[in-house]
């Protein structure tokens, strides 16, 4: 039990810290300097000369319009995951934009702008939430299209960093996309930090009909049922293997004991896979 609520607590305070490092790097690099960066703060600026409002109002406006959308699509877990931030991200923008100019050249704040914001999206993403921002359409696209988080949000944050083009020119879009394939990279790293790409399991358990349905109807991917024999009892018994993405690994974990908490598994790290679902696209 206390394992647990430590783990809860961890989860908590990630997701308040990368609300943060987001605002930090929107209010203190990306607004100040009209960075053309992605996300809401990004598409703000991007709309800044035809929507005569405060970038700020237009960014709140954003997010609470991804949330509920986020929420339709994703649904109750995501809606309640994602709420927290929904209340963060304004209030820590807020102070962060109230603090002292950082003083820098427009490149490098779109640099570490985009850094800094990378790793505060990471972060959320990876403790399974949401800023409630415009990381939520990569995340309905790739509940959808089975394409990767980081390339969704890299083609989203292209395409707003592109909409400023006739407003701003080629040399801000061209400053933008610095911040786009900074923030992009970090991402990435951070889903991927200390995991393997893929994790191969396999699962002997009684109640592996049960397991086989949850494994493709809740988590997604398909399976491969073994026949094994018992080298002591001479039993023969089902043994299924499957292949998971390395974020999907926990919730298959959990719900295989709370069919079979008896359920034995063998875990693997698998460092590259090759399929539909994981090195091309598939259809879900």
């Amino acid at each position: 039990m206390k394992k647990l609520q430590l783990k809860h607590v961890k989860k908590l305070v990630l997701i308040i810290f990368g609300n943060y490092l987001l605002a930090l790097a929107v209010g203190a690099f990306i607004l100040p300097y009209d960075i053309l960066s992605g996300g809401v703060a990004g598409l703000a600026i991007a709309l800044k000369p035809i929507i005569p409002l405060e970038p700020k109002i237009i960014i709140d406006a954003l997010v609470i319009g991804l949330f509920v959308i986020g929420a339709l699509v994703l649904g109750k877990r995501f809606a309640i995951s994602t709420a927290l931030s929904s209340i963060l991200y304004p209030i820590f923008l807020f102070y962060t934009q109230q603090m002292p100019a950082v003083g820098v050249d427009p490149l490098l704040a779109s640099l570490y702008g985009g850094i800094i914001a990378g790793l505060g999206v990471g972060l959320v993403i990876k403790e399974g939430s949401s800023t409630g921002g415009m990381d939520v359409p990569p995340l309905v696209l790739n509940k959808f299209t089975g394409i990767e988080i980081v390339t969704w949000v890299f083609i989203i944050d292209g395409i707003t960093v592109g909409l400023g083009f006739f407003n701003y020119g080629l040399q801000a879009v061209l400053q933008g996309f610095i911040s786009v394939v900074a923030a992009s990279y970090m991402i990435d790293r951070v889903l991927v930090f200390g995991e393997t790409q893929a994790k191969m399991v396999y699962i002997i358990s009684d109640h592996y009909e049960k397991i086989l349905s949850v494994i493709h109807d809740e988590i997604d991917r398909g399976t491969t049922i073994l026949q094994a024999q018992g080298g002591y009892t001479g039993a023969v018994k089902p043994v299924i293997m499957t292949v998971v993405m390395k974020n999907q690994y926990p919730q298959l974990n959990s719900k295989i004991l709370s069919i079979d908490p008896n359920a034995f598994l063998i875990v693997t790290d698998s460092t590259e896979v090759k399929g539909y679902g994981f090195s091309f696209q598939y259809k879900v």
